[in-house]
């Protein structure tokens, strides 16, 4: 059975321990769940790879209002792929894996080759970096977003002003940066999302009208993401009102921003551990997917994720009623012992000769992305990741100065405490 808390709600706790809320719990009471209150509803948490796959199993919990609307704005807004389940979310989440590198039957490990996402980025890393060497040092923390929301613009097929792509790029940061924040901050990020999607709703009617227009977006391909976007069809062949359709041109965009953590990540990787940095400088390829996967596994990214059971069902000896709410702990997951051996030591070469992500690894989730909530852009992130730490050993010459790089898991999402500086960054 699943114990319950003697407190009367967690929330302080959970904000006081942050990733390691569930885990640190789970850990005292010996059990891989446990009943609690946050901001006052009954909650059940769970942590490890049997309780993602219970979690992730088809149809199991839906996501539609499981998280806070201060979140849920910034993250997903009504109407969204998440919010969706049951064959509705499968044709909707189609969509998403017919344009996102690799497609629907791409490797699920091995070899991360090019693709054009992946050649976007690089292309605007490269520009970035004339701008970072005039500047004498920059925070990657900072730069980053820019130079992935501009990458996601190109690949996607949208042509737009430099200041557009600039208020963009801050708009896409901030609804990452500030989903765990609360009051005025959470709200000024909101209000600035609101902006981006009247963007967005504003464009997807000029790609249907086919004629640019107050947008500031050229008129894009039809063979494009955008373009896919906005002529999609549910399954009774009705278009996406303007309004959906935006939210999910977000959903594309948002997420390809959101890698620049893990690309902060991995630099912090190459610093404290730079025999990997020596390794991919001097070519090595063959480990690059193993250490991409360590990074993501070890690194902090988003610590939990929330549903609502669908129907009545039981997991180790505990009944839910339809309805529960339920936190999977994402990080405590990636970082349960019986799953990986010191969890807090990271190794890459844990992953070396793999052919299958693990099914344990569950930073972007669990189960099969083609049915269920696992996010539809984990091929793509990987290969984004692959290619920063490509150009972060092989492209530019930089120097590490003396900074905090400190990561507190009460901070959400978390980073390192100076961002990562780098200086006297010049081409290689």
């Amino acid at each position: 059975m699943i114990p319950t808390l003697r407190a009367p709600d967690s929330t302080v706790a959970f904000l006081r321990h942050g990733y390691t809320f569930v885990s640190r719990t789970c850990d005292r009471l010996g059990t891989d769940g446990f009943a609690t209150r946050l901001v006052g509803r009954p909650m059940v948490c769970l942590r490890g790879a049997d309780a993602a796959r219970f979690f992730y199993s088809a149809d199991a919990f839906t996501r539609a209002g499981a998280i806070p609307a201060s979140v849920a704005h910034l993250l997903q807004d009504d109407g969204s792929v998440q919010s969706l389940n049951g064959p509705e979310h499968r044709h909707r989440k189609a969509l998403f894996r017919q344009v996102l590198p690799t497609g629907p039957d791409g490797p699920m490990h091995g070899a991360l080759t090019d693709d054009a996402l992946s050649a976007a980025f690089e292309a605007r890393w490269h520009r970035a970096v004339h701008g970072w060497q005039r500047a004498g040092s920059v925070v990657l923390h900072r730069e980053l977003p820019e130079v992935l929301t501009r990458a996601a613009l190109d690949w996607s097929g949208t042509t737009v002003t430099e200041p557009r792509a600039a208020r963009l790029s801050g708009q896409l940061a901030a609804m990452v940066e500030r989903a765990g924040s609360f009051g005025p901050t959470n709200w000024i990020a909101r209000a600035r999302r609101r902006d981006a999607e009247r963007w967005a709703t504003q464009l997807i009617r000029e790609v249907r009208q086919g004629r640019p227009g107050r947008s500031g977006a050229a008129v894009v391909s039809d063979a494009s993401p955008v373009a896919a976007v906005a002529g999609y069809r549910d399954p009774e062949g009705r278009a996406l009102p303007p309004e959906i359709a935006a939210v999910e041109l977000i959903n594309l965009l948002r997420p390809v921003v959101a890698v620049w953590l893990f690309m902060v990540f991995a630099a912090h990787a190459l610093v404290r551990y730079p025999q990997w940095r020596e390794r991919f400088a001097g070519g090595d390829e063959e480990s690059l997917p193993a250490f991409v996967d360590e990074v993501r596994r070890f690194y902090p990214f988003f610590p939990a994720i929330a549903g609502f059971a669908g129907a009545a069902q039981d997991w180790q000896g505990h009944r839910f009623a339809a309805g529960d709410w339920v936190m999977l702990d994402l990080y405590g997951t990636n970082h349960d012992p019986r799953s990986f051996d010191e969890p807090l030591a990271f190794r890459p070469e844990r992953f070396a000769g793999a052919v299958e992500l693990p099914e344990a690894l569950v930073p972007q989730g669990a189960g099969d992305p083609a049915t269920g909530h696992r996010c539809p852009g984990e091929q793509a992130t990987r290969s984004l990741m692959a290619q920063a730490v490509r150009l972060l050993t092989r492209s530019v010459r930089y120097r590490v100065p003396s900074q905090d790089l400190h990561i507190d898991l009460r901070r959400m999402p978390a980073r390192p405490a100076d961002g990562m500086v780098i200086a006297d960054v010049r081409p290689a």
